[in-house]
């Protein structure tokens, strides 16, 4: 069952790019991307009695069946029609009639993660959709359809930051800084924010970072400074840029006995994390976080936490351009020079 959407706001986010980067040997061509957005209802499908024209809505790229066993947990936000297909991608890129609603001249182009937000009009599942307040504000709300959810629910849901800890956080993107915004959001005294880039660290410390590191200028590795600074390491490591090298300085950096590691970030055709198994016996825990553990019951709540003035997310939008201007929001993702761009059709 399916509904079609008009996307009033979206935003470019590092996973769109993957998919035309070589190394992604996954992706499928050609496609429509795009996949944090907001929009309001067109039109529904036979068989959809919980959405009408005229609501607003933030598409997910986390499905909610309902019936699978994981969404009947509580201990996840995952789906079967998106967890357990050995290519979830193909699932995602097509509707569940194995078909796409693009095309151009004549010939079939795939949907991206069920959305395809580059597109002013799309059509998106049902149980993709999060029904939001009529009041929302889509040119910002548009931020949790994922880079926010992301970040913010890594440390709030899935790490369990608690008050008075200490955090390090890697990767300052939108996903990062939303992840420094959590860590603060739940209490912790001390977060450290790390980043190849230092045009960040302003950010960053507005955001609640208490500390800033840049690998690149430091005379020993990144994790062994952080060990330092903190009396044998921080209770909480997120990492959010992804990548074998800072996937061991999450761990590393972390205090034996308690130290808790969440892993976000995804870099494409990385070797991975190799890890011995006394990092482990020694009282470190690992786990992933997808979509920050929200789903499509949790982010309206996320809207209203936002309306109320809980978090900020202004702060995360650094340029915002005519849709026709998508070129130059992805260059100023690539040099660096954007958090999030929001594109306004």
């Amino acid at each position: 069952m399916s509904t079609k959407g008009k996307i009033i706001a979206a935003s470019v986010c590092r996973s769109d790019t993957y998919v035309i980067n070589p190394a992604f040997k996954e992706g499928l061509l050609p496609v429509i991307l795009g996949h944090e957005c907001a929009g309001i209802v067109e039109s529904v499908g036979p068989g959809v009695n919980n959405f009408k024209p005229g609501d607003k809505v933030i598409p997910l790229y986390v499905p909610h069946c309902r019936k699978c066993k994981f969404c009947q947990s509580p201990l996840t936000n995952f789906c079967t029609k998106f967890s357990e297909h050995k290519n979830p991608i193909i699932e995602q890129e097509l509707m569940d009639d194995k078909t796409s609603r693009f095309t151009c001249k004549g010939k079939s182009i795939y949907h991206f993660l069920g959305i395809s937000a580059f597109s002013q009009y799309t059509v998106v599942k049902d149980i993709n959709l999060a029904k939001i307040d009529d009041d929302a504000n889509l040119k910002r709300v548009c931020l949790i359809g994922c880079g926010f959810s992301t970040g913010y629910g890594a440390a709030i849901n899935d790490a369990k930051v608690t008050p008075g800890s200490t955090c390090a956080v890697f990767g300052l993107g939108g996903v990062g800084l939303s992840a420094v915004i959590g860590c603060k959001t739940a209490g912790a005294s001390r977060i450290i924010a790390v980043d190849i880039n230092s045009d960040k660290f302003a950010k960053a410390k507005a955001l609640g970072a208490t500390d800033c590191l840049n690998p690149r200028e430091l005379n020993k590795p990144v994790q062994d400074v952080i060990v330092e600074m903190t009396n044998g390491g921080v209770d909480f490591a997120i990492d959010c840029a992804g990548g074998s090298e800072v996937m061991k300085a999450t761990v590393d950096c972390t205090t034996v006995g308690w130290g808790s590691c969440t892993f976000v970030g995804v870099n494409v055709n990385d070797k991975g994390l190799t890890i011995s198994p006394v990092e482990l016996i020694l009282g470190r825990t690992l786990r992933g976080s997808s979509f920050g553990g929200w789903d499509v019951d949790t982010v309206p709540k996320l809207v209203s936490d936002y309306k109320n003035g809980k978090f900020n997310l202004e702060a995360l939008v650094t340029h915002t351009l005519p849709f026709e201007k998508i070129n130059e929001a992805l260059d100023l993702l690539k040099q660096g020079k954007s958090i999030r761009t929001i594109l306004i059709y």
